[in-house]
C-alpha cells in the first residue's frame, strides 16, 4: 500500500467543511438561526492546517513559499477576512454568513488538489491562487442566479408583477412559519418591508395569534386592547412549526373596543411595542409594523421576499469550487 503523502492530508481534512456547510445552509433556510459554536472547530482546524501548509511550503523552496503559499494566504487573510467583516458591519449579510466566510478564509487560503485515478480537481483555477476568493466569487454568481430562478418560477405560474424577481406569494396562514420580509402593502403589491421575525415578536408580545388578528382587526387596532403585562417577545424564531405560535393561555383577554373609523395616536400599539422590548425588532419601525399588520388584516395572500441566506450560495460556491474550480476563470478569456 502506498503511504499517504503528508502534503495531501490538509486538503483531505478540509473536506470536513462540506457536510458542515451543507447542514448549516439547510438549517439557516429552515430556522435562520446558526449557533456561533458551529464555526469554532472549523476555525481551529483552519488555523492548524494553515500552519501545516506554511511549514510544507517553507521547506519546498522560495518559489513555492512566496507564490504558492504566501501571496494566496495574504489575499485570503488580508482581503477576504476584512470583506466578510465589513459586509456584516454594513448589514449586507448576517452574522452567520460573515463567520462562515471567515472560516473559509482560514480553511482555504490556497488551492487544494484532489486526484482520483485519471481525474483531478479543481479544473479551472484562479490566477490569484486564493481558493477562498474563488469560493466567494462562485457564491456571488450563485446569489445573482437566485432572482432569475425566482422569476422563472413566478412567470411559469402566471404571476406577472414587479415583484417576480424578489418575492413569492404565500397564503396568510403560512406567514407565521415563513422567513423573510413582507412585500405586499394593504392596497397593492410592492410596499411593506416588515421583517417576519419582528412580526412574530409582536404577536408573542401581545399574546395574539395571526388568526385572531384577522378575525377582529378593528379591535386589535385599538391600543387600549394591549395587554397590561405583555409576554416575552423572544427573538422571533419559528418555535415549533405550528401556524399559531402562541398558546391560548398566553392570549390576551377579550376586551371591548376597536373601531376602524376611529383614528388612534398609536394604531396597533406599534410604538409601545418597540419601546417596551429590549433592543430593536430587526430594525423595524412603527410605520413598517403598522403597514404590515394592515396588510395581513386585509389580504388572504401576501408577497414575501424569501431573503435567501448567503450561507446557501456559500455552500454551493464551495461545492462548485471543489468539483470544478473558479467559474469566472472558466467563463472569461
Amino acid at each position: 500500500m502506498t503511504p499517504l503523502d503528508v502534503t495531501t492530508v490538509p486538503d483531505l481534512l478540509r473536506l470536513l467543511a462540506v457536510p458542515v456547510f451543507g447542514w448549516a445552509a439547510v438549517r439557516d433556510v429552515r430556522t435562520r438561526r446558526i449557533s456561533s459554536a458551529l464555526w469554532i472547530p472549523l476555525a481551529l482546524l483552519g488555523a492548524v492546517l494553515l500552519l501545516w501548509d506554511a511549514l510544507v511550503a517553507r521547506t519546498a523552496g522560495p518559489a513555492v513559499w512566496q507564490y504558492e503559499f504566501l501571496v494566496p494566504a495574504a489575499i485570503s487573510l488580508g482581503f477576504v477576512v476584512p470583506f466578510a467583516y465589513l459586509c456584516w458591519w454594513f448589514g449586507a449579510f448576517g452574522g452567520a454568513d460573515g463567520k462562515a466566510l471567515l472560516v473559509l478564509a482560514l480553511l482555504f487560503p490556497t488551492t487544494p488538489q484532489y486526484v482520483l485515478g485519471p481525474w483531478s480537481t479543481p479544473v479551472a483555477t484562479s490566477p490569484l491562487g486564493t481558493f477562498s476568493f474563488t469560493i466567494l466569487t462562485n457564491a456571488v454568481l450563485v446569489a445573482l442566479a437566485i432572482p432569475l430562478a425566482l422569476a422563472a418560477r413566478n412567470v411559469a405560474a402566471g404571476r406577472l408583477t414587479r415583484l417576480v424577481f424578489v418575492g413569492r406569494p404565500v397564503p396568510w396562514e403560512r406567514v407565521p412559519t415563513t422567513h423573510g420580509k413582507l412585500l405586499s402593502a394593504p392596497g397593492d403589491d410592492g410596499g411593506g418591508g416588515l421583517d417576519l421575525d419582528a412580526l412574530r415578536m409582536y404577536l408573542r408580545w401581545r399574546g395574539l395569534t395571526l388568526a385572531r388578528l384577522q378575525e377582529q382587526p378593528d379591535r386589535y387596532r385599538d391600543p387600549d386592547t394591549l395587554p397590561d403585562e405583555p409576554n416575552p417577545p423572544t427573538d422571533g424564531a419559528v418555535a415549533d412549526g405550528s401556524d399559531d405560535d402562541v398558546s391560548p393561555a398566553l392570549e390576551e383577554p377579550v376586551r371591548d373596543g376597536g373601531d376602524r373609523s376611529r383614528e388612534y395616536d398609536d394604531p396597533w400599539g406599534a410604538e409601545r411595542f418597540l419601546e417596551d422590548i429590549e433592543g430593536t425588532a430587526y430594525g423595524t419601525s412603527a410605520s413598517e409594523l403598522r403597514d404590515g399588520l394592515e396588510t395581513l388584516a386585509a389580504r388572504d395572500r401576501v408577497w414575501i421576499s424569501p431573503g435567501m441566506p448567503f450561507l446557501v450560495p456559500l455552500f454551493l460556491g464551495l461545492v462548485v469550487a471543489l468539483t470544478y474550480g473558479d467559474v469566472l476563470s472558466g467563463i472569461l478569456p
